[in-house]
């Protein structure tokens, strides 16, 4: 009989497996040389992910509860300021020394989608799963439930344009510029809701409301 899964260790693998991707990318990704790499035997890969397909579903799954958890705890929601004061604050984050190879390894991730060179349902899962989080921001910020999923898909791409940018350019003034327009477009979106009542931030996964 097989044994089962510790799923305190498996987080600790995922952690351990994006650290390296982040510093060293996906493209090429094979189980064993991750596995020599991190000190382990690809048996213990194996035990916790049955191939390389549900390995990297497990890292897309880690990712966005990673970034949402963070994401949730940014100012700007109990505070009752402005959904603006929240892209801001990620944004920053992003860039930090700490985050910005993440943010490069998130890029390739989607890149390989949309070139077709990662199949399945893991990118396009993501994505989805992105814009209900952002939705459901804007909807505790005011923003109508009928326009809320469509401004949410157009910030997200908006944002994570501005982040290629910066990332191909090195351009910061010229980004930090637009990026100071799409906080503007999101409090002008939010503007009349922030001033009623402090929001709350969107559920976490596993609530009833959509979320990721």
């Amino acid at each position: 009989m097989a044994r089962p899964r510790d799923p305190q260790r498996r987080t600790e693998l995922l952690d351990s497996i994006i650290e390296y991707l982040a510093e060293h990318g996906l493209a090429g990704l094979s189980m064993r040389p991750l596995a020599q790499a991190l000190g382990h035997s690809t048996r213990v890969l194996t035990h916790h992910f049955r191939d390389k397909n549900e390995l990297i579903d497990a890292i897309l799954v880690r990712l966005d509860d990673r970034q949402r958890d963070r994401l949730s705890a940014l100012p700007g929601w109990a505070e009752g300021r402005s959904l603006g004061s929240v892209i801001r604050a990620s944004w920053d984050w992003h860039l930090t020394d700490e985050y910005l190879p993440v943010v490069r390894l998130l890029h390739e991730i989607e890149g390989l989608a949309a070139g077709g060179r990662l199949p399945g349902t893991h990118v396009p899962g993501m994505l989805r799963q992105r814009a209900l989080f952002v939705a459901e921001a804007l909807r505790v910020h005011g923003v109508p439930d009928d326009v809320a999923e469509r401004r949410a898909t157009l910030l997200n791409s908006a944002y994570a344009g501005l982040q290629l940018d910066y990332l191909t350019t090195g351009d910061h003034a010229r980004v930090q510029a637009a990026v100071d327009d799409l906080v503007a477009l999101a409090d002008v979106w939010t503007g009349a809701a922030t001033q009623q009542e402090a929001p709350q931030p969107p559920p976490a996964r596993g609530a009833t409301a959509p979320g990721a």
